[in-house]
């Protein structure tokens, strides 16, 4: 099987303090005005901060954030004095008129999650409609991002990608949800738990078969992992192994890069086995899945088979 060893450089994990401060370079040009800025945070190495964001930072009136423990470390270890306030999916509507009313009052808003880029799978989309609906200027300072630092390690194509945020918890939801993306013509990307990861590689490796893949982990930080195979071999491994720690990306090359034969025969006994359990419909979807197949094709035929046994 195809592998990458752990990477042990000199990375600081999330919550250290860098050794050194990063250079000031030249001052920035003024205070950035009064408006809503999402600003990109490091996602492991508090290194990897870009000097605009720091400036941001330091200029915020208020700085509105996933976690306030998460972001007091940055916060600390760059010397920020903003007030922080916490912005998550439980309390986003009352915190957007906080932060609306900060803006109105001239002040200089951020918006950061606990790592990466705000509103990827993070809370921050409810907040920025409202500013603009409010016309509340709205500024992105771009930086570190997890999907796109996996997509520039796994060695899949990257000409055409679909970030897909989490995969469901449950196997069902998420076989449909591998289903619904399995025709798709890109590099698929997803977030996933160090507790799910197996059950997901054998669903994926089950759906899609064996098309090339990657397992990424703890990005920028000391223990970071890239393990690279097909999904079959990823599956086999994971099933084995220990569980990882840490932050992971799955990615899955697209079906032209590798996939199941499907021979007429093979498609019948998996839409009959799978007909065994469900109906036509979800059928039909995890066989187009696992072979690569259009959805629309494949219910046609299902719904043959069910009228020759006599069913309707």
């Amino acid at each position: 099987m195809r592998t990458e060893a752990d990477i042990d450089a000199t990375h600081d994990d999330a919550g250290s303090k860098p050794a050194t401060p990063p250079a000031p370079g030249p001052p920035p040009p003024g205070l950035p005005a009064p408006g809503l800025y999402v600003v990109a945070t490091p996602i492991g190495n508090l290194r990897d901060i870009t000097l605009r964001a720091l400036d941001t930072l330091r200029a915020a009136t208020l700085i509105a954030c996933e976690d306030t423990r998460v972001t007091r470390t940055l916060a600390t270890a760059y010397g920020l004095s903003a007030p922080l306030m916490a912005c998550h999916d439980h309390n986003e509507a009352a915190a957007t008129e906080r932060l609306l009313d900060a803006w109105r009052a001239g002040g200089v808003v951020a918006l950061v999650s606990d790592a990466g880029m705000p509103l990827i799978s993070d809370p921050g989309h409810r907040v920025v409609r409202a500013a603009i609906e409010a016309g509340c200027p709205v500024t992105v300072v771009p930086g570190a991002s997890a999907p796109l630092a996996a997509l520039a390690l796994a060695g899949l194509p990257s000409d055409r990608f679909l970030f897909a945020g989490f995969l469901p918890a449950r196997s069902p939801d998420r076989r449909r949800a591998i289903g619904e993306l399995a025709d798709v013509p890109a590099t698929l990307i997803w977030f996933e738990a160090p507790h799910r990861l197996s059950e997901s590689l054998d669903d994926l490796a089950d759906l899609l078969g064996p098309r090339p893949a990657a397992m990424a982990r703890e990005l920028t930080k000391r223990f970071e992992e890239v393990r690279r195979g097909t999904l079959t071999e990823l599956a086999a491994h994971y099933r084995a192994a220990e569980r990882p720690r840490g932050e992971i990306v799955l990615l899955v090359g697209p079906p032209t890069a590798g996939g199941t034969i499907a021979t007429p025969e093979a498609i019948d006994a998996a839409l009959r086995a799978a007909l065994a359990d469900t109906g036509v419909k979800e059928a039909a979807a995890e066989v187009a899945a696992r072979y690569g197949k259009p959805r629309r094709e494949i219910y046609a035929r299902a719904l043959e088979l069910k009228r020759a046994r006599g069913e309707t």
